[in-house]
C-alpha cells in the first residue's frame, strides 16, 4: 500500500468510526453514503460506473468494450444487482452473499441465477456483492467497470444506484437519442451527482442509429447543449459527450468487423475513455476530493449538532464555578488579609520587649501594693481578650463563609503570679517586723504600708526608667525599698517573659489549624456533568480526528478544531509566604533586638540613691495616631466587602458568576416620596458630593470625612470629641442613605 493509499484509509477509517459514534440508522442515507465512500477510498482500482435509466444499453455497451456477451442482455430490465468487473486471468464470477457464503464459477452463466432481476422484477435480498473476473488489457492497468441496475424503475434499485455512483472515479451517463435527458434524468444528474461533488461524468447517446438523419442533426444540437450545459471536470482538451450505438458495436466487436466498430463511434470513444483515465488516476486525489468533502461536511455537522449543546452546557458550568471560586478566593483573599494583621498585632504585643514596655511599670507597683490580680484582669486580660477576639472574629468569618471546619477559640492562659521573697530588714527600720520575712501569695502589701510603700513604688519607677537591666552595680548602697522594688521589678520580668513565650507558642499552633478554616474547597462535579464530559470528550475526539484526517489528504474543510473546555480553576491550597510567620521567642536574660537605636544609661544624682523618688502621676491615655484610624477604617472595608460577597452568593439572580442587572432580573424601586428626596439631597450634602455622584466617588468622601473627624483622634479634648462623634453620626446615616439608593 503506497503511501497516499494509507492516508486515504485512515481517512476511510475515520469516516466510518465517526458515522459509528453517531449511531446512524443503516438505512439512512447518510449512512449508506458513509459506506459507499469507505468502500471507495479503500479501493486501490480506478472505477468507471455505467449509469442511466433501464433499457438504455449499459449491460451492450460494456459488452461491447469488453467484446464478449460477458454480461446479461435482454429486452426488459435485467441487472439486478451491482455488478462489478475486474481484471483476471480467466473469466468467472464470485458472488458474496450475506450470510458470508462465496459462490464462485467459471464463466458467467452463474449471473443468470443471481444478478439479474426475478419475475417481479426485484433484486435479490440476499446478494452482498457480483464480481466478474475478465482478462481485457484495459482492466489490467487498473481499472474496473461497475455495470448497475437501471434507475427508474423501482425505488430499491435506484437506492442501490444512488448509493454505488458515490464509489465511482468517473460515471458515464448512457442517454437515449430518441427521448434525450428526460425530466427524471436531469433530475437525477442534479442530486445523484452534481450535489454530491460527482462532477466526472461523460455523456454517452445510444440509439442514434435509429433516428432518420435529419433527426440525428436534430438530436445532435440537443446534445451538444446537454453538454455545454454542464461543466464537467474532464481533463482539458477532451468532450464529455459521445456518440455510442452500443448493440451495432457489440456486433461489429463479436464479428471482429473494425469498420462497422469505428462507424458506431465505439472506437472513438474507447480511446477517448483510455485517455482521460490515464489521465486522472494520476490526480485521483482530486477526483475524490469534492464527493469527499460533501460527505465530511455531513458527518461534521450532525457532530457539531451534538457537541455544541453540551460544549454550552459544560462551558456555562464551568463558567458559573469559575465564577463562585473568584469570589470566594477573593473572600480567602480579604479574611486571610485581616487575619494575618490581627495575628500580626496580637504577635507584636506579646513581644517581650513591647509587654516590658507598656505593663512592667503598672505591673511592678501592682505587685508591691498587693494588687497584682485585680490589675491583671483589669488591664492586662482586657487588652489581651481585645485583641484575641480581633483574631478569632475573621476564623468566625471564614467558617460561615466556606463551612469548612468550625474554629477553636483561642485561649491564652496567664502564667502563674508572681512570688517575691523579702530581702533582710535593715536595722533602722525598727516599725518593720522579723527579719526575712516571706511574702506568700503575690502581695507584699504587709510590708509595704505607710511611706515604705510609697517609696518602693516610686522606687520601681525609678529603677526601671535608669533601666536597670542594664545597671551592673549591686546593692550594698541601695535602701531597703529600692531592694524591695529590684525584686518586684525582676518578678514581673520573669511573668512577662513566660507570658510572652506561652503565649507564642499557643498561637503558632492556632495559626496553623486557622488554615484548616480560611480555606476553600472545590466541589466535585456532579456524575451527570462527569458523565457529559466524557461524551463531548469522545464527541471533540472524533470530529478533531476527521479534520486531521482530511488535512493529511488535502481535503479542505470549513471547521476549526474544538479545544478542551478547561476544567473550573482550582486555586493553590499552599500557604503564601505571608501566611508563613516567623515567630519569635525571647531567651531570659537576653533582651530583644527590636531596634537598632542604642539606650544610653543615664546616672541620677548621687543623692537620689538614698531618697524615695515620688511615685510619677498617671498620664491621660495617648491620642490614636492618624494610621491607626486608617486601620480601623480597613477593617471596616473588609468586613463591609466580604458581607456584600455573601449578599451577592446567596442572591437568587445570582447567575454565571456575576449579578444580573439586566432589565429581567432587576426589580423596579418604588418611586421616591418628597420625603425620601429631601433625605438623600441631604445626605449629599453632608458628605460634600455633588448628587450626580458616583458611588465609588460617594465612598472616597466618607472616607475621606471619617478619618479626620474619628473620635478616637480626640480623645483629650472633650469638646471636640462631642463634636466629632455628632458628625460621625450625620457621616454614617449619610453614608447608608446613599447605599441604599444605589
Amino acid at each position: 500500500m503506497s503511501h497516499q493509499d494509507e492516508k486515504y484509509k485512515n481517512l476511510a477509517d475515520s469516516l466510518k468510526s465517526t458515522s459509528k459514534l453517531l449511531n446512524l440508522e443503516l438505512t439512512s442515507q447518510l449512512s449508506q453514503d458513509v459506506s459507499a465512500l469507505y468502500n471507495y477510498l479503500t479501493n486501490p482500482n480506478f472505477r468507471i460506473a455505467v449509469f442511466g435509466p433501464f433499457n438504455h444499453g449499459k449491460s451492450t455497451l460494456l459488452n461491447a468494450i469488453l467484446g464478449t456477451r460477458t454480461l446479461p442482455i435482454d429486452l426488459i430490465p435485467t441487472t439486478g444487482a451491482a455488478i462489478t468487473v475486474k481484471y483476471g486471468s480467466n473469466v468467472r464470477t464470485r458472488i458474496m452473499l450475506a450470510d458470508g457464503t462465496e459462490v464462485y464459477r467459471n464463466g458467467t452463466e452463474i449471473l443468470q441465477q443471481f444478478a439479474i432481476l426475478d419475475g417481479n422484477r426485484q433484486m435479490r435480498k440476499d446478494v452482498v456483492s457480483v464480481e466478474v473476473f475478465c482478462p481485457h488489457t484495459f482492466l489490467e492497468t487498473g481499472v474496473e467497470f461497475l455495470d448497475l441496475p437501471g434507475t427508474n424503475d423501482r425505488d430499491e434499485q435506484d437506492n442501490l444506484v444512488r448509493e454505488q455512483l458515490l464509489g465511482a472515479d468517473l460515471v458515464v451517463q448512457l442517454l437515449d437519442a430518441r427521448k434525450l435527458m428526460t425530466l427524471g434524468e436531469r433530475e437525477n444528474l442534479r442530486d445523484w451527482l452534481l450535489d454530491r461533488g460527482i462532477k466526472t461524468v461523460i455523456f454517452v447517446a445510444n440509439f442514434l442509429n435509429l433516428l432518420e438523419p435529419e433527426e440525428q442533426k436534430q438530436v445532435q444540437n440537443r446534445l451538444l447543449f446537454v453538454a455545454e450545459s454542464f461543466r464537467a471536470e474532464l481533463p482539458a482538451g477532451f468532450s464529455n459527450l459521445y456518440r455510442v450505438d452500443a448493440l451495432p458495436a457489440l456486433r461489429a466487436r463479436l464479428q471482429g468487423d473494425v469498420a462497422a466498430a469505428n462507424s458506431s463511434g465505439l472506437v472513438a470513444f474507447e480511446t477517448a475513455l483510455q485517455n482521460i483515465v490515464g489521465i486522472l488516476q494520476q490526480n485521483r486525489g482530486g477526483v475524490r476530493l469534492p464527493r469527499v468533502q460533501a460527505i465530511a461536511s455531513q458527518l461534521q455537522q450532525a457532530l457539531k449538532s451534538k457537541i455544541d449543546p453540551i460544549y454550552t452546557e459544560i462551558q456555562t458550568y464551568t463558567d458559573k464555578q469559575n465564577a463562585k471560586i473568584e469570589i470566594k478566593q477573593k473572600a480567602v483573599n480579604l479574611i486571610q488579609t485581616g487575619f494575618n494583621k490581627s495575628i500580626s498585632e496580637l504577635c507584636d504585643w506579646l513581644s517581650l520587649s513591647k509587654l516590658l514596655a507598656k505593663y512592667q511599670a503598672d505591673a511592678a507597683v501592682a505587685l508591691a501594693e498587693n494588687n497584682f490580680k485585680t490589675w491583671q484582669t483589669n488591664t492586662l486580660k482586657k487588652d489581651l481578650t481585645q485583641l484575641q477576639l480581633a483574631v478569632v472574629k475573621w476564623l468566625y468569618q471564614a467558617y460561615e463563609f466556606f463551612q469548612a471546619e468550625r474554629p477553636e477559640d483561642l485561649f491564652v492562659p496567664f502564667p502563674s503570679e508572681p512570688r517575691i521573697t523579702l530581702p533582710p530588714k535593715p536595722d533602722n527600720t525598727g516599725n518593720l517586723s522579723e527579719t526575712g520575712s516571706i511574702a506568700l501569695g503575690s502581695g507584699i502589701g504587709w510590708v509595704l504600708g505607710g511611706p515604705v510603700g510609697a517609696a518602693v513604688a516610686g522606687s520601681i519607677s525609678y529603677l526601671l526608667n535608669k533601666n536597670i537591666q542594664q545597671q551592673e552595680e549591686k546593692s550594698i548602697n541601695e535602701s531597703y525599698h529600692q531592694q524591695v522594688a529590684k525584686l518586684c521589678i525582676d518578678a514581673t520580668e520573669d511573668y512577662f517573659y513566660q507570658l510572652s513565650n506561652q503565649s507564642l507558642a499557643i498561637l503558632e499552633e492556632y495559626d496553623k489549624k486557622s488554615r484548616r478554616v480560611i480555606r476553600l474547597e472545590i466541589s466535585q462535579e456532579t456524575p451527570e456533568i462527569l458523565r457529559k464530559h466524557e461524551e463531548l470528550q469522545v464527541l471533540q475526539n472524533a470530529f478533531n480526528q476527521l479534520l486531521r484526517e482530511l488535512e493529511q489528504t488535502k481535503i479542505p474543510s470549513n471547521y476549526q478544531p474544538y479545544l478542551d473546555i478547561p476544567k473550573p480553576k482550582i486555586p493553590s491550597t499552599e500557604p503564601s509566604p505571608q501566611q508563613q510567620r516567623v515567630y519569635r521567642y525571647s531567651f531570659k536574660n537576653q533582651p530583644e533586638n527590636t531596634t537598632n537605636k542604642t539606650q544610653t544609661k543615664v546616672e541620677p544624682p548621687r543623692q537620689q540613691l538614698y531618697s524615695s523618688p515620688p511615685p510619677p502621676p498617671k498620664a491621660a491615655p495617648p491620642s490614636p495616631k492618624p494610621e491607626e484610624v486608617d486601620a480601623k477604617f480597613c477593617a471596616w472595608e473588609l468586613d463591609e466587602e466580604i458581607a456584600q460577597m455573601k449578599a451577592q452568593m446567596r442572591s437568587p439572580g445570582y447567575q454565571n458568576g456575576k449579578q444580573q442587572t439586566n432589565q429581567n432580573t432587576q426589580v423596579p424601586k418604588p418611586p421616591q416620596s418628597q420625603t425620601e428626596k429631601d433625605k438623600i439631597s441631604r445626605a449629599y450634602q453632608i458628605l460634600g458630593v455633588p448628587q450626580d455622584a458616583a458611588f465609588a466617588d460617594i465612598k472616597y468622601a466618607y472616607k475621606t470625612l471619617v478619618k479626620k473627624w474619628h473620635p478616637d483622634l480626640y480623645v483629650n479634648q472633650p469638646q471636640m470629641q462631642k463634636q466629632a462623634q455628632e458628625k460621625m453620626r450625620l457621616f454614617n446615616e449619610a453614608y447608608t442613605v446613599l447605599s441604599n439608593k444605589n
